[in-house]
């Protein structure tokens, strides 16, 4: 089953568009995770595995293919771990699917499944403004999110173990 979840990266100072894609097939367990991501990114397998579990939902012993788009863009942020792992909960049934339109979402992980803070949460909050969507961000950082007009009633705040 495939699910999408929209989310933001940096590109410098500016905050660029990601679609999260999940595919759970059949097929020899594995993860896969492509779409030119750096180190912290392709980390996110074993952050977000782990987070899945330890939140008391089940990681799908399917084969997980993950894609960043656009394919082009490097990604070099932690701050993908919370969309891939809604994603990944989506796309196995375990979470609804239009429970996740109209927002982007952006967190890193702990492996206990604690929503961390990301570097650079002002410029990701411009552009799902922009977009006319919602933000889906750490507790931590939402103070600063909010600064963005349009913003203001459209901000989810992530904290330890909640569900998105």
């Amino acid at each position: 089953m495939l699910a999408v979840v929209k989310s933001t990266a940096l590109h410098g100072l500016e905050g660029q568009l990601v679609s999260v894609e999940v595919d759970v097939a059949n097929g020899l367990p594995c993860f896969d995770l492509v779409g030119l991501p750096d180190a912290a990114v392709r980390e996110a397998r074993d952050r977000v595995r782990a987070a899945i579990r330890n939140s008391g939902f089940d990681f799908p012993l399917r084969r997980v293919t993950v894609n960043l788009a656009p394919a082009d863009l490097h990604k070099a942020s932690p701050g993908l771990d919370l969309p891939v792992a809604a994603a990944v909960l989506a796309a196995s049934g375990q979470m609804g699917r239009r429970d996740l339109e109209g927002w982007f979402l952006v967190g890193e992980l702990g492996l206990d499944g604690q929503v961390r803070p990301v570097a650079g949460i002002l410029p990701m909050a411009i552009l799902a403004a922009r977009q006319g969507k919602g933000l889906v961000a750490p507790a931590a950082c939402a103070a600063g999110a909010a600064v963005v007009g349009g913003l203001e009633d459209k901000i989810g705040r992530a904290s330890c173990r909640e569900r998105v």
